[in-house]
């Protein structure tokens, strides 16, 4: 089960942002018009550049207000309208509900609407005009799992764990339906100027190289070129790596104490590779489940190597304790640049790779009873 947080990545640490335009790049430039705001306002337009996500912000003037920038290719980005408050406060970036997302792409594009952001209008961008078709495409799957998703947000508040596993099936059931909307439209648009973003959506954190190259394969090959495409064939190239049946690649980082510990240390033994942070909800919750396996096997020849993206030591420390991990973990603190995670791949937390004692990795993102299950199979 998954969900996409878009105002998790609007509230994120940002910078401003200065370009010049370099070959291959092209000009792109927004004009907005908000026609009924009579109060001060702010907008803030959120995109990534060269992989780091990026805020420039304007002023809203006589309800108009304007962006430019370059392009290396199409690019989703969010814009949100902060007013500010009757009391004199400061507009901030990411924070407010009044925010748009949408596709950039080269030349001018005109943002029109009378009082709200979520609500304009957009035109002169034809990866935009594609990103519309294809919401409207999955609008009902979608309408079912925000309701789904606030059905189980109250359960969760409710601590009501029976009512939580009894909606997983319909999550799966709605995550298949989007799947196959996405695997449908990158078959029918190859040269669609937001395919890669439809494929990324499709692959997931975790991608099935069977499924997926073959999608990759058919886009244009203009698309495959640009930096999105490059960057999807790495992660194809290292997803093949990193799979079932393929002997896992040697690291080695530091342990709580400061002394270096080696994946390799570990031969000889099934030993699960967990990649997981003090700050991830999702994993101190699976945490639990992780403990009650090592606790059962681990007299058997299995143990657990966690691996932390955390970038403060004593949070990491603190996490270790308050959820009794009494495995070995390290981390190198560089948060998501973890040299460990980029080795294998790791966009998303929790994951784990379960090893067999030649080093040889026999499954992947093993949740809930699943690991148990797999170490009664192996540990017989």
């Amino acid at each position: 089960m998954k969900s996409v947080m878009l105002m998790a990545i609007l509230m994120s640490p940002f910078v401003l942002f200065a370009q010049d335009k370099k070959k291959g790049e092209q000009s792109f430039k927004i004009d907005g018009a908000v026609t009924t705001l009579q109060k001060p306002a702010k907008v803030y337009l959120k995109r990534k550049v060269k992989g780091e996500n990026q805020v420039d912000s304007t002023e809203v003037k006589a309800g108009k207000f304007t962006f430019s920038g370059i392009l290396a290719e199409p690019t989703m980005a969010y814009l949100m309208l902060k007013v500010q408050d009757p009391a004199g406060e400061q507009p901030q970036a990411g924070r407010g509900k009044d925010w748009l997302t949408v596709f950039l792409d080269k030349g001018d594009i005109t943002i029109t609407t009378q009082d709200s952001i979520s609500k304009a209008t957009v035109k002169g961008s034809a990866a935009n005009d594609d990103f519309t078709k294809l919401n409207a495409l999955l609008k009902d799957i979608n309408t079912q799992m925000n309701d789904l998703e606030q059905q189980y947000r109250q359960l969760y508040m409710a601590k009501d764990e029976e009512g939580m596993k009894k909606l997983e099936p319909k999550f799966d059931e709605l995550e298949a339906a989007q799947k196959t909307i996405w695997r449908d439209y990158l078959k029918n648009n190859t040269g669609s100027p937001i395919a890669l973003f439809v494929l990324n959506q499709y692959a997931g954190y975790d991608i099935n190289v069977t499924e997926v190259e073959p999608l990759y394969n058919k886009l244009s090959k203009k698309l495959r070129k640009t930096p999105s495409g490059l960057d999807f064939a790495k992660r194809l190239e290292l997803a093949k790596k990193t799979a079932v049946g393929q002997i896992a690649t040697e690291f080695t980082q530091p342990d709580v104490e400061g002394r270096n510990v080696s994946l390799a240390s570990y031969k000889g033994k099934y030993v699960l590779v967990d990649f997981w942070a003090s700050w991830c909800g999702p994993c101190r919750a699976e945490n639990p489940n992780v403990v009650k396996a090592y606790s059962k096997f681990r007299d058997k020849g299995f143990d657990i190597l966690g691996v932390s993206l955390d970038e403060k030591k004593d949070k990491w420390q603190a996490a270790i304790q308050a959820d009794n991990l009494p495995w070995t973990h390290v981390s190198d603190l560089k948060g998501w640049k973890n040299a460990a995670a980029e080795q294998y791949g790791i966009r998303a937390i929790p994951q784990n790779l379960l090893l067999d004692p030649k080093g040889m990795i026999i499954a992947r993102n093993l949740r809930g009873d699943a690991l148990e299950r797999k170490l009664s199979e192996v540990l017989k």
